[in-house]
């Protein structure tokens, strides 16, 4: 099985999914790791990347699903905005996807992106990513306002529960 954790920048993606793939012994991957330059310069530069800069992002991501799959499975931090971005990510292997989606407030969000150090994300993007997100009437959608743990603990349930 394949973890999708996705939502908005400053949403706990990476936290939970780190937590998530330690507690289920496999492999974590942050999708920021596989954005080309161009992507990274952008967002440096404060300009929100549009559905052209993602795609190629997107694609490579879901060739490298079936392949973690195969592997054990893994827990992939992604922000997968857009429903669109969502079928491109799990085009290759959608049945193996559990997606789970985090939601915040956005003082709480904007709060997160401005003590972050260390990453590349302008934090005067975060609106432009909350008004593209498009939240998917599936998977697990978990409100990430308590602790991390007890975000994962509250997945680790809903799996016991299925």
């Amino acid at each position: 099985m394949i973890f999708v954790v996705c939502g908005v920048s400053g949403a706990g993606k990476t936290t939970i999914g780190q937590l998530l793939a330690q507690a289920l012994g496999v492999p974590f991957y942050d999708a920021d790791d596989y954005h080309p330059a161009p992507n990274i310069k952008k967002m440096r530069n404060g300009i929100p990347l549009d559905d052209e800069d993602r795609r190629p992002w997107l694609e490579r991501l879901s060739r490298k699903l079936p392949a973690w799959e195969q592997e054990g499975g893994a827990v992939l931090a992604c922000s997968a905005l857009k429903e669109s971005y969502r079928g491109i990510l799990g085009s290759q292997c959608g049945d193996c996807i559990q997606w789970i989606v985090l939601h915040a407030p956005e003082e709480l969000l904007a709060d997160r992106l401005e003590s972050r150090k260390g990453h590349y994300f302008d934090p005067g993007l975060l609106r432009s990513q909350l008004d593209a997100f498009e939240s998917p009437a599936y998977g697990w959608h978990l409100e990430k306002t308590s602790s991390p743990q007890k975000v994962v603990n509250d997945i680790l349930m809903r799996m016991d529960g299925e």
